[in-house]
């Protein structure tokens, strides 16, 4: 089972669609700071219990996580702290990181770890026969739907999705 850092707004846009579930069918354990969970898991006001009830697993970090992700705060100022501690995990430990926050993603991308997004989570799903083509579908209309509002992913992306399967 490989082990991913996790971020909050992957969780928001699967639970703005009611398929918070949806990513614990892959062979991922999801793994996030324990002040994070509690701190930033609040609204919806079930989501923390839902994504502890799927599997999401809460994690301290070590000493060498804490140093590093003060370190990225002097490097990576627009990152929360939790931000900051999603990727230290992810980079100490060797592990990808789920987020769909830009500069989340692009500092990731200066440390060399691996990140997946909402979109990149749907695919794997799809792709892999987690979902039904219906399924998936579905999940990408309702995202289009709220995209601008709970939801922040690329138009162009959700887009061409959609429009590949409506063929």
């Amino acid at each position: 089972m490989e082990y991913i850092s996790s971020d909050t707004n992957v969780w928001i846009d699967f639970s703005t669609i009611g398929r918070i579930e949806f990513p614990f069918r892959l062979p991922y354990t999801y793994i996030m700071n324990n002040d994070a969970i509690e701190d930033e898991l609040l609204s919806p006001p079930k989501l923390k219990s839902e994504l502890i009830n799927n599997g999401l697993i809460s994690v301290e970090i070590t000493i060498e996580e804490f140093t590093l992700a003060e370190k990225y705060g002097t490097q990576y100022i627009k990152l929360s702290t939790y931000d900051r501690i999603a990727l230290a995990i992810a980079k100490n430990r060797g592990i990808s990181l789920l987020t769909g926050d830009l500069a989340l993603r692009r500092a990731a991308k200066k440390e060399n770890v691996p990140v997946l997004g909402t979109l990149g989570i749907l695919d794997q799903l799809f792709e892999g026969k987690y979902i039904q083509p219906d399924e998936y579908l579905s999940c990408l209309l309702d995202l289009q739907k709220y995209n601008g509002q709970a939801v922040r992913l690329p138009k162009a992306e959700l887009t061409q999705r959609i429009q590949k399967l409506q063929k």
